[in-house]
């Protein structure tokens, strides 16, 4: 069983202790540990938000557009293993999954062009 970790601006954040089980619907195997933020783990992501926020909200619509260009090309490189893990996550089968990967991918795409459209 994995388990799994908050990413709080660019950083893995410890937890409390408190964690949950996420289970495969499928087959009902506990197959992650998740941790269950507090307060200060909560408060620590809200002001990693505030404080970037003042930098993307001044960011060009083109650089945006790379930054989510990026991103699409991650979700491509990964493409079986993120499928792999809505499958396990979702009780869904692989092909679905795969799939509503590639309609995620698709949306990604269309934002990436959003700097085109908004001309």
């Amino acid at each position: 069983m994995g388990n799994l970790h908050h990413l709080i601006n660019g950083e893995m954040v410890a937890d409390n202790g408190r964690s949950a089980d996420v289970f495969n619907p499928s087959t009902g195997e506990a197959i992650h540990k998740v941790p269950l933020a507090d307060g200060k783990t909560l408060q620590k992501a809200i002001d990693a938000a505030r404080a970037a926020f003042p930098a993307w909200r001044n960011t060009p619509p083109a650089k945006r557009a790379q930054v989510l260009y990026r991103f699409k090309q991650l979700l491509e490189q990964n493409e079986a293993r993120i499928s792999k893990l809505i499958s396990e996550e979702h009780g869904k089968t692989l092909e679905d999954a795969a799939g509503e990967l590639k309609r995620g991918i698709e949306n990604v795409e269309y934002a990436c062009a959003a700097p085109e459209i908004l001309k």
